[in-house]
């Protein structure tokens, strides 16, 4: 599948998945490839966080929307944080009651009016990227979402919101957060793991969820920090041969012991992560972005770079039905 064809095909991609799989850098990573296709991209966080800006070089400016990149062959990048205590006030300020919003603020009043209804506060801020999504503020919005456990919650939120207020505003904005949330040409949800046994556990739980109980539809699978195969591996397990050829390169006996036990590491580390993204696809039979492993302690512009050729290629390897 063209990259072009694959970003343009839902106006926000939901990235979620358990908390330490690198779920805001691949939020990253599918920006800058979305942006590399000419389109215009707002990532937004709603965790409270903004860990996108520094990845890509730049200082985030407080909860203001900001422009972290923009090369002169893509479409700009713009970042964002959207909290339930936000976005509250804007739909307070566009529902008229502007003048007491600050007041409500001061005195803890919003507190109290979010935590209400169950699910309200994560349906405000859904609502506000709706509101985005239908004011057409970029070609795509990429949602870095909360960690699995509470992006379920998240994406649930309109659910129970419809079934506790059965008129009036509230079931209103639930029902057309839903209604985006089931339209694939609207919404997707693309969820990250690493091929280990416990995030795709949860990651496949996620996936049943989001689709049973909301309706929202999955694109493919993120896996993360994917081993790349080393051809010499198998030489490198080889003591008698190291011994023999390490002799001519200065190595001692410790250092290709070393060398044998990292090999015999990495070894059993290719073969876990064989049969850990074979079960993910049995269990969810989903096409795969895989993003490699990068041995670095720190995701920067280069990284990010790295990442976003690695998604490019996932993504033309994607067959279209009817292709």
């Amino acid at each position: 599948m063209d990259p072009g064809q694959f970003f343009a095909s839902s106006r926000i991609l939901i990235v979620a998945g358990k908390g330490g799989v690198g779920k805001t850098a691949a939020s990253a990573t599918l920006a800058l490839a979305a942006a590399r296709t000419g389109l215009t991209v707002l990532v937004v966080e709603v965790a409270g966080r903004l860990d996108s800006a520094p990845m890509f070089g730049v200082d985030p400016q407080g909860y203001d929307e900001q422009t972290v990149y923009h090369a002169s062959s893509t479409g700009p990048i713009r970042c964002r944080s959207i909290t339930p205590d936000a976005a509250l006030v804007d739909w307070l300020s566009n529902h008229g009651f502007t003048r007491i919003v600050r007041r409500m603020s001061r005195s803890g009043l919003l507190e109290i009016v979010a935590t209400a209804t169950p699910g309200i506060k994560e349906l405000l801020v859904l609502g506000q990227i709706k509101h985005l999504e239908q004011s057409r503020v970029a070609d795509l919005i990429i949602v870095d979402a909360p960690a699995a456990g509470h992006a379920l919650n998240f994406l649930r939120a309109p659910v129970a919101v419809r079934n506790t207020a059965r008129t009036g505003v509230l079931r209103r904005q639930a029902t057309e957060a839903l209604e985006m949330l089931k339209d694939s040409e609207r919404c997707r949800a693309l969820l990250v793991t690493i091929a280990e046994e416990t995030p795709i556990k949860e990651l496949v739980e996620t996936a049943f969820a989001v689709e049973d109980e909301v309706g929202l539809a999955l694109g493919p699978v993120v896996v993360n920090s994917v081993l790349g195969a080393i051809d010499t591996l198998d030489e490198s397990l080889d003591r008698d041969r190291l011994d023999v050829a390490g002799s001519g390169d200065g190595l001692t006996s410790d250092q290709l012991d070393d060398l044998v036990t990292a090999a015999s590491f990495r070894r059993d580390r290719m073969a876990l992560q064989v049969d850990q993204l074979d079960s993910l696809a049995q269990q969810l039979p989903l096409a795969q972005i895989r993003l490699p492993h990068l041995f670095t302690t720190s995701i920067g512009l280069a990284e990010l770079k790295r990442l976003a050729d690695a998604a490019d290629r996932s993504i033309e390897e994607i067959t279209v039905p009817g292709d």
